[in-house]
Parts: structure tokens; sequence; C-alpha cells
């Protein structure tokens, strides 16, 4: 765990404790703060949420002050595709590593909720993570994700995705009653990869009639290179509430691009959202490439964007960094830096069926601060992030850089390097 770890509330704590603790929150003025369109303005949030917007140095502060000059001010990003019960495991392998990772539920615990901590450091304040069920450990894993979603419960909101290995057959059998119970247990997505199933059409109807049984979102993984596969699976889930997801969908980048647009016309009649990975693959998925990101959105498929793995053995040095998925959106996929951003923020939210944030009074107090004066900049060196989760600031990023001295003669223009320096008290936070 990281040195600045989260103080547990009471595991048995109603989840309405977090209204509790957004109603005592005092009021929060952050000052000077530039948002995407131009504007310096104020913000005061109070209650979970924004309730006054105004230019800057408008806004009186009923608390405390934040002064913010120098930050663009955006919604936070959310995390539509984590995988919390195999994140940081990487480093358990090789010839130097002290063995296998560990299974135990303590374990996963301790490295999923580091792995939360790490996205939300980030800016991710909901996080959608998969966690396998079934097999040997059976509904293990899915607690100790439970256990983090409770010790985290007030720093960021985590969503786990029952995802079981097999469900037709003899095989599948128990894996099915295991899912049904995993719903019980509190998983609040219900997932699956049914490539890895040998009747894939089977397996997910199995997966849509359980979540109908229980008004649960489906997330699943596919690499979508199979038309016909993927046509079925879109006619199956085609109108369901609360919706379907499909990720990371990586083979449509690999089709014939007729073969493509079909598939993503379909798509978008079954209003199915596709996640994509930029960062990389997760378990389960070879290819690493991206979904085809403007050919999906130009035939009207809701798309967003999400993290993957992070170190583990899929990709042993993800980031989980929402800012650098929309980084390369924009700078690989074609996309302008604000559609890059949305799919990690608004487009990601909409996916975990949140509500919309927008930096104007009455939104949602779901907010990332990160340096920089425009977005394009803010994705090129996000180093420095604030982060306010239900209006209160859950995590602080400060990153500080320094040039050394030199003696090259002033006349060759190197003796007025600029130097960034540690900010003088009281004046606010600095890159």
């Amino acid at each position: 765990m990281p040195d600045s770890q989260p103080r547990r509330p009471d595991d048995n704590a109603p989840d309405s404790a977090d209204a509790a603790t957004t109603a005592d929150t005092p009021a929060l003025v952050l000052g000077g703060a530039r948002l995407a369109d131009g504007r310096a303005v104020d913000v005061r949030l109070s209650g979970g949420r924004i309730e006054a917007v105004g230019t800057a140095g408008s806004l009186t502060a009923r608390g405390p002050r934040i002064d913010l000059r120098g930050y663009l001010l955006l919604p936070a990003p959310a995390e539509p595709h984590a995988h919390g019960d195999t994140a940081l495991t990487a480093d358990s392998l090789g010839p130097d590593s002290p063995g296998p990772a560990s299974h135990r539920s303590e374990d996963i615990q301790r490295r999923a909720t580091e792995a939360a901590l790490l996205q939300l450091g980030h800016g991710a304040t909901a996080l959608r993570t998969h966690v396998r069920v079934g097999d040997v450990q059976g509904l293990a894993p899915l607690e100790a994700v439970l256990q983090t979603r409770r010790a985290l419960r007030g720093l960021a909101d985590v969503l786990p995705v029952a995802v079981p290995r097999l469900l037709t057959g003899i095989a599948g059998a128990d894996s099915l009653a295991m899912l049904r119970d995993a719903v019980k247990m509190g998983a609040a997505v219900v997932g699956g990869c049914p490539d890895l199933d040998p009747d894939p059409t089977g397996y997910t109807e199995a997966v849509l009639e359980i979540a109908a049984e229980h008004g649960c979102p489906v997330d699943l993984h596919t690499d979508a290179d199979d038309p016909a596969r993927l046509a079925r699976l879109a006619a199956m889930a085609s109108g369901l509430r609360p919706g379907v997801a499909l990720g990371p969908c990586a083979g449509l980048a690999h089709l014939p691009l007729d073969a493509a647009a079909r598939a993503a016309d379909r798509l978008a009649a079954a209003g199915i959202t596709v996640v994509c990975l930029p960062q990389g693959g997760c378990a389960g998925s070879e290819r690493r490439t991206t979904a085809p990101v403007r050919l999906l959105r130009s035939a009207g498929v809701h798309v967003t964007a999400g993290s993957g793995a992070l170190r583990d053995t899929a990709n042993p040095v993800g980031r989980g960094d929402p800012l650098e998925a929309a980084y390369l959106l924009a700078s690989q996929a074609g996309l302008r830096a604000e559609q890059a951003y949305a799919l990690v923020s608004t487009s990601a939210r909409a996916a975990l069926g949140l509500p919309d944030v927008r930096v104007e009074a009455g939104f949602p107090a779901e907010l990332l601060a990160v340096r920089g004066e425009r977005l394009s900049a803010a994705l090129s060196l996000a180093y420095s992030r604030i982060v306010i989760h239900r209006g209160r600031i859950v995590a602080r990023t400060s990153a500080v850089r320094e040039y050394c001295d030199s003696d090259a003669d002033p006349a060759a223009g190197l003796g007025g390097l600029p130097r960034q320096g540690r900010p003088e008290p009281g004046t606010g936070p600095r890159n």
C-alpha cells in the first residue's frame, strides 16, 4: 500500500452513510480555475454538488478556499474497464520474483485497493473493475474487491463486475450458479468472456438471462473479430436495459473495412457501448491494437475508453491513467483533445450509469483540476492533479521540476534557464 492509506470506515455501515458524509462536508471554493472554454472562474461546492460558478474572484467562501490559478478544471474521469483482482501482479513473474502472486483474499484486497488508489490519484472517481469468479478460487476474489469497495467508501465508487470463465455444459453449471450468487453478494454488473466458452452464443444467452433477472448491466469481454458471432450478440442484446458494454473489440480493426462498418452499424442499432483500451490489452486479449474509434463513432456507436490491465501479465507496464488513454486517442486515433477527453469522462460516466457532470451549478461535484491552461497541454503534460469526489478533495499529486544551474556563458542564451521551485507559503499549488 502507498504511504497515504485511506481511513477505513465501518464496513457494516450502510451506503447511506456516504450521503451523511457529503452533507457534513463544508462548502469549498475553487478559486481562479480555468475551464476548457477558456474562462477563469470560481466554483463553490456544497453538499456533494456544484453550488455556484462565477467569474474569478466573485464567490465568497463559507469554508476553505483553494487557489487553482494555473489549473484546468474538468469533469472527473471514470474508469470503465479495470481488473482489480489481477492488478499489480506483474512483478511476481520472472527469474528474480519471489514466486507467483498470492491468491489469498487479503492479498487480493490489498492489491485491488492499491490499484484503485492509483487510479483515483490519476483522477478516476468511479471505477468498474472486472473480477473473475468460479474455478478454484470461487467467490473469494469478488469478496476481496467488495471489501475494497467498502474501504474506499467516500473516496471513490468501485463497481465490481462478476466474470465467470465457463457457463455452458456440465463444466459451466457450477459457474452459472456462482454467477447468480455473485450478484446477490453485491456484484454491480454481470460480465464474462464468451469467446473463451465452447458455446459463445449459449454463454451470452446465460449472462443476458441473469442480467435480466436482476436488472443488472452487462459488460462482456470480446475481441469482436468474428462478424457473424458479433451480429448474433448484438441481436440478443438489443434493447436490454440498463445496458450492454463490449470491450476491447480490438478485432474490429483487423476486419475488412466494409465488414467492420456493418458490424458498427449493428452495434449502434442495438444500443451497445464499446469500451476501447488505448493503453494496451487486458486479461484474455492478445490484440495490441485499439478498436476503430472513429469508424464506430461515425456509425453512432457509444464509445468510451478504459485502462485495462494495470501492471499484470497482460500489460506489465499499464498505468491505469485515463488522461494517458485520452492522449493516445488524440495522438493515434486522430480525435480532437476535447473528443478524446470526453471518452474517458462524460462517455465513461454514461457507460457506468452515473449522472452527467458539467462545471455548472447543480451538477455533481466530481472534478479534476490538472496543471495547464488548455486541454491539449494538460493531456500532454498532466503531472499535477487535484481530484474532487462528492465535493471534497480526495487526492492530490504535485510535481516539481527543477533545472540545474548552468555555468555556461550567459551571452550564449543558457544563463537564464527557466526554473520551477517549490511554492512559497500562501501562494497556492504549483506544478
